[in-house]
């Protein structure tokens, strides 16, 4: 009889554990479903998340291209509009210096004007009196040249007559003639002179002749012509060291 009362007492526990373990087991099914439902509601929550993110990233990339479609049209714009700046620019600034040219030679002429009316004379007037300005200018400068060629035919025909009566008095050199020894004959002590009339060179004329700074002796002129003379050397002024060569200078 005892036996079978802890029998039943034995089952008796058995089965409040077994009804224990089932509420424990119930409690953690449902737990766990619950966690399941609240990472599931998590999930579909990130997943749209994550759609409006690729669409507001995606509608920000279009936005973006549209900008920049809109800045290059902007910089081409500003491009254009710059370069018509700088034409009306340089435009501007040849327009202010051809209305400065205009106003100078406004004002020359307006001057030029003036002095006409204060000379009573008329443009065509006045060019007349210039032309017969530059005819008498000319006429002046023939008659210098030709001054100049009958004093020196007077004195060439002076030093002649000075040197037909013995006149040993020095016949004058235009002051600062210069010239060179082209032509040396030892032989009869004479040189060819590059130099001649037509640079004021007369007979018996007496000039130096000079090698870098140095005296090497005198000669006086004996011919002359248009552009080369003959001078014999004067045996008093030698040098004793230095015999005269071509290219050596005279001067006066």
């Amino acid at each position: 009889m005892l036996i079978r009362i802890c029998l039943i007492i034995a089952i008796v526990a058995g089965l409040g554990a077994a009804a224990l373990g089932f509420l424990k087991v119930r409690e953690k099914i449902i737990t766990t479903m619950n966690e399941r439902d609240e990472e599931q509601k998590q999930k579909e929550a990130a997943q749209k998340e994550r759609d409006a993110t690729k669409k507001t990233l995606k509608k920000t990339e279009e936005d973006l291209a549209t900008t920049q479609k809109t800045l290059g049209t902007t910089r081409k714009d500003l491009e254009i509009q710059t370069s018509r700046a700088d034409n009306l620019d340089k435009l501007k600034n040849e327009l202010t210096t051809q209305l400065a040219e205009t106003k100078s030679a406004r004002d020359d002429a307006d001057q030029k004007l003036i002095i006409w009316e204060a000379i009573g004379l008329n443009p065509d007037q006045m060019k007349a009196t210039i032309v017969d300005l530059k005819n008498t200018r000319v006429q002046r400068d023939v008659f210098i040249e030709e001054n100049k060629v009958f004093v020196r035919e007077n004195k060439r025909l002076q030093a002649k007559i000075n040197d037909l009566i013995g006149d040993e008095q020095p016949v004058p050199l235009p002051v600062g003639l210069k010239g060179n020894v082209v032509a040396v004959d030892p032989k009869y002590d004479f040189v060819v002179l590059d130099i001649g009339g037509d640079q004021g060179v007369l007979e018996r004329g007496v000039m130096l002749i000079n090698r870098r700074g140095v005296l090497v002796g005198k000669v006086r002129i004996a011919t002359v012509g248009p552009q080369r003379s003959v001078a014999n050397v004067l045996p008093d002024s030698r040098n004793p060291a230095l015999e005269v060569m071509e290219g050596d200078q005279v001067i006066y």
